[in-house]
C-alpha cells in the first residue's frame, strides 16, 4: 500500500537536526501516561524492581538525586515542558511533595516497566494504563476544587496528552518470553492487539475532554544495548557480533507504520481534536548510526557498568560508570541518556510542536 503524504511527512520528521523555535505556546499544562520513558518517579511509590530511585540513577539531574527518571538526568518530557514554556520539569503524580499549583501544569503519570497487554503490568507489578487515567480523573477533581470547573475544562482542552508506551510489551512477550506467541499465532497478530488497546486508551483520553494527543513509537528495539547482548550470545545470524537485530528492528517498523495508520483513522473519526504520531525510531536509529553527528562516542552500550545488561536495581552505586554520560546515547541497557532524551525533544520541537500547537 502506498503511504500517504502524513505518512512521508512523519518519515522525514528527524532526518535533519533541529532548528531553534519559540518557547513560548499556547499549551496550558502535560499531561503523560507510559512506561520508563516518561516516569519521572511514580514507581518509586512500588515495591517493583523497576525503580530509578537509586543512585547512578539521577546523577546528573540538577539536583544531583535519584529522582525515579530511568536516566542519570532529565528525560524528554522534561525537555518538552520547557520547550513549550510551561515548567523545568515535569513532576511524578504520585511524588508527596507535589502541590495543586504543579498540577495545573501537568505531571507525569507514568510507569516504568508498563504496557499495553495485562501480562507485562503483572510482570513488572507496575500501574497500567486503565490506572493511570484513574489517576488522572483523580487529578482532573483536584483540579476543579482549585479553580472551578470551567477553568479546569480549559486547561484539558488546551493541555498536550502524551502517551508512550509499548516497547515493553514486545521485549517481554516477543523476544524474552516468546512461548507468549503461542496464543497469537505470530508477532503481527500481538501487534494488533496492542494497538486495538492503545486505540481504545486514546479514545478514552478523548472522552475525557483531551484536545492534543501525541503518540510515541517504538524505538530500533533491536538496537538497544540488552537485545545486541542477547543477540550476540545466541545462536543465530548475530552470534557473536554485536550488532543491532535486524528482524527485531524490522518488528519496530512495522508495529510503528501500523500505529501511524492507526492514528490516521482516529484524527478522520475525532475531527476536533489533533491526535500526532512522535516518530521516535528515526532520530535514535541515525543517531545509533552516525554517533559523531550529534557528538556521540558510544551507542551500542550503555554507560552504567559493562554497558551490556544493566538497568534498574542492577544498575547501581557498585558499578563504575563512564567517564562523560553526554557522549553515549544510552544511560543503562535500555534507556536514554540525559543527552539522548535532549535530542529526541529537540526533535519535537522543530517538527511535532508546531503541528500539535497550530
Amino acid at each position: 500500500m502506498k503511504p500517504n503524504s502524513f505518512t512521508l511527512l512523519t518519515i522525514f520528521f528527524f532526518l535533519s537536526f533541529p532548528i531553534s523555535t519559540s518557547s513560548s505556546s499556547n499549551v496550558s499544562a502535560i499531561f503523560a501516561f507510559g512506561d520508563s520513558t516518561i516516569d519521572s518517579g511514580n514507581n518509586n511509590r512500588f515495591r517493583t524492581l523497576f525503580r530509578g530511585d537509586h543512585l547512578p540513577y539521577g546523577r546528573d539531574f540538577p539536583s544531583h538525586f535519584p529522582t525515579g527518571r530511568f536516566s542519570n538526568g532529565k528525560i524528554a518530557i522534561d525537555y518538552l515542558a520547557n520547550i513549550l514554556g510551561i515548567k523545568d520539569l515535569l513532576p511524578a503524580y504520585l511524588d508527596p511533595h507535589l502541590t495543586d499549583q504543579d498540577l495545573l501544569t501537568g505531571v507525569s503519570f507514568g510507569s516504568g516497566g508498563s504496557g499495553i497487554d495485562m501480562s507485562t503490568v503483572a510482570l513488572a507489578r507496575v500501574m497500567d494504563l486503565s490506572t493511570q487515567f484513574e489517576l488522572f480523573e483523580e487529578s482532573l477533581q483536584r483540579i476543579r476544587r482549585v479553580v472551578g470547573v470551567e477553568k479546569a475544562n480549559n486547561i484539558i482542552e488546551n493541555a498536550l496528552f502524551v502517551v508512550s508506551i509499548g516497547t515493553n510489551d514486545m521485549l517481554y512477550n516477543a523476544y524474552l518470553l516468546p512461548a507468549n506467541m503461542i496464543r497469537y499465532g505470530s508477532i503481527s497478530v500481538y501487534q494488533d492487539f496492542l494497538l486495538q488497546n492503545l486505540q481504545s486508551f486514546i479514545q478514552r483520553l478523548y472522552g475525557a475532554g483531551a484536545g492534543r494527543i501525541v503518540v510515541a513509537g517504538v524505538p530500533p528495539i533491536g538496537c538497544l544495548p540488552i537485545q545486541m547482548t542477547i543477540s550476540s550470545i545466541l545462536p543465530s545470524f548475530h552470534w557473536l557480533h554485536r550488532h543491532c537485530n535486524v528482524q527485531q528492528n524490522t518488528d519496530s517498523e512495522a508495529y510503528n507504520y501500523k500505529l501511524q495508520s492507526h492514528i490516521h483513522l482516529l484524527q478522520s473519526m475525532l475531527t476536533d481534536v489533533k491526535v500526532a504520531y512522535f516518530d521516535i525510531y528515526t532520530p535514535i536509529m541515525d543517531m545509533v548510526q552516525y554517533p559523531a553527528k550529534y557528538g556521540f562516542v558510544q551507542t551500542l552500550e550503555g554507560c552504567c557498568g559493562t554497558g551490556l545488561l544493566e538497568m534498574g536495581p542492577v544498575c547501581n552505586v557498585f558499578d563504575p560508570i563512564c567517564m562523560d554520560p553526554s557522549k553515549y546515547l544510552f544511560w543503562d541497557a535500555v534507556h536514554l541518556t540525559q543527552r539522548g532524551y535532549s535530542i529526541l525533544a529537540e526533535s519535537g520541537r522543530q517538527y511535532l510542536i508546531p503541528y500539535i500547537t497550530s
